[in-house]
């Protein structure tokens, strides 16, 4: 397996993997299916540009061979600079508790000391616990902190953070 970035050119496979997260994962993403799918190609190309900008944040992809088999967001937080977030962490099933979500949590926190930040945080599905496996296990505590899952209320997301 290896990581790579997303490149700027590559609007579609960005559109299509955030697609296949949610289809598999609907409660676990604060997005709607019909919402991303309603979409036009103009909203993944900004999205895109948002994190393919040296500068700005960043997708990376983890491939086996020619396979995506996950993905996830190294994000700048939008209320403290010392801090980044890691969001959008999606692995495909076949490829589930092989290692491929500890890779892009390390990807996304060395991007992370790389830009001088001094702690990563995320929210992750309160009834996931895979999800909240994985992040424990990469250093990650839980602040305590809950809120609704913005796509599915009857859901909550825990805020978890770890310090670089």
């Amino acid at each position: 397996m290896h990581i790579r970035t997303l490149e700027p050119h590559e609007v579609g496979l960005h559109r299509e993997l955030s697609l296949q997260a949610l289809q598999g994962a609907p409660d676990s993403f604060g997005a709607r299916l019909a919402e991303l799918e309603a979409h036009p190609i103009a909203y993944w190309e900004d999205l895109t540009r948002a994190v393919t900008e040296d500068g700005k944040h960043v997708m990376f992809l983890a491939y086996e061979g020619e396979v995506v088999c996950g993905s996830a967001y190294g994000l700048l937080d939008r209320e403290r600079t010392d801090m980044g977030r890691v969001g959008g962490m999606w692995v495909a099933p076949a490829w589930q508790r092989q290692g491929v979500g500890k890779a892009l949590v390390q990807a996304v926190c060395a991007w992370a000391r790389r830009r001088g930040l001094q702690r990563m945080g995320l929210w992750a599905p309160a009834h996931s616990a895979a999800a909240l496996a994985l992040y424990h296990q990469a250093g990650f505590h839980d602040t305590g902190r809950r809120r609704p899952l913005p796509s599915n209320p009857a859901r909550q997301i825990v805020e978890m953070e770890y310090e670089l």
